[in-house]
C-alpha cells in the first residue's frame, strides 16, 4: 500500500489551484486533445471561487480538462487520490487527460497535494482500496459498500470532502438519483461557503449546476465562458418537459427539439 507524509494545512482559503495556461514552450499538435477548439496559445483560465462547476456537450473537452488536472495533481487518471492506483486499474484507460496536462502550467497559492479525483465508474474499486488500507493499518475500514449504490456514494463524498484539498467530480449525477444530487448539492454549498476545500466538477445535471454562489462555466468552441442556470441548454430542455411533458415527448419523437 502507498504511503505518503502528512501534508501541513493552510489558513488560506479556496480556490488553491489559482490558474491554468498554456506553457510557453508548449507544442500544441493536430491530434486529440491538443486540437481542443478552446485550447490555444493563449489559453488561461483563473478559477475564483471555492466551487467551479464545468458544463458542456459531450466532446467538447470538459472531462479531459478535470482529467489534466487530476495528472497535475498527481491523481491517477482512473481516479483516486495521489499515490493511488486502483485495484482495477486499467492499461487501457484513456490518457487524453495526462497528454494534456503537459501543456499546461498550474498556478497555486498555496500548492495542495491532498485531494481526490471521483469517479463513478471506478467507485467500486476505490471503496474497497480504502476498506483494504484501513485493515493494512489495524484501523476501521469504512465499508462504503454495505450501503446502497446511492447512499454509499453520498457518504464517501461526505467523508472525504470535508477534509482540506482539491477535490475533482466527473459527472457524480450518473451514480445518484435527484433525491441523492440534493443532497450532493447541500455538500458542495457548505463548501463554498466554508472555502475549506477546492471542487472542480463537470457535469450535466441542473441540480448540481444550481450550486449557491458557485461559478458555472460553458466549455464551448470558443472558449471557457461564464453563464447562469437559466442560460444553459440543461436547465431549458428540463423545463421544457416538466412545464408540458406530452407535448415535450411528442416533439421528441418528431426530432423536433
Amino acid at each position: 500500500m502507498p504511503t505518503s507524509r502528512k501534508s501541513r494545512g493552510t489558513r488560506l482559503p479556496a480556490p488553491f489551484l489559482k490558474r491554468l495556461s498554456v506553457r510557453e514552450d508548449a507544442r500544441l499538435e493536430e491530434q486529440y486533445p491538443f486540437n481542443l477548439p478552446w485550447l490555444r496559445e493563449d489559453f488561461l483560465f483563473e478559477f475564483s471561487t471555492p466551487v467551479t462547476v464545468l458544463i458542456g456537450e459531450n466532446g467538447a473537452g470538459k472531462s479531459t480538462l478535470i482529467e489534466a488536472v487530476a495528472a497535475i495533481c498527481g491523481f491517477d487518471e482512473a481516479g483516486g487520490g495521489k499515490g493511488y492506483m486502483p485495484v482495477d486499474h486499467s492499461r487501457a484507460v484513456d490518457r487524453s487527460g495526462a497528454a494534456l496536462a503537459t501543456v499546461l502550467r498550474a498556478s497555486w497559492l498555496p500548492k495542495v497535494t491532498a485531494g481526490w479525483f471521483f469517479r463513478a465508474e471506478s467507485f467500486f474499486s476505490v471503496a474497497r482500496y480504502l476498506d483494504e488500507a484501513a485493515r493494512d493499518a489495524n484501523a476501521a475500514p469504512p465499508d462504503f459498500l454495505s450501503w446502497s449504490h446511492g447512499e454509499g456514494f453520498i457518504r464517501f463524498f461526505e467523508e472525504r470532502l470535508s477534509r482540506q484539498g482539491i477535490y475533482l467530480l466527473d459527472e457524480p449525477e450518473s451514480a445518484l438519483s435527484p433525491k441523492r444530487q440534493i443532497q450532493l448539492l447541500r455538500l458542495l454549498h457548505s463548501i463554498q461557503v466554508s472555502a475549506g476545500a477546492q471542487i472542480i466538477m463537470a457535469t450535466h445535471s441542473p441540480i448540481l449546476m444550481a450550486v449557491p454562489d458557485a461559478r458555472l462555466v460553458d466549455v464551448t468552441r470558443g472558449g471557457l465562458v461564464d453563464t447562469e442556470l437559466r442560460q444553459t441548454q440543461h436547465f431549458k430542455l428540463y423545463r421544457d418537459f416538466t412545464q408540458d411533458p406530452a407535448g415535450f415527448v411528442r416533439h421528441a419523437m418528431l426530432d423536433d427539439i
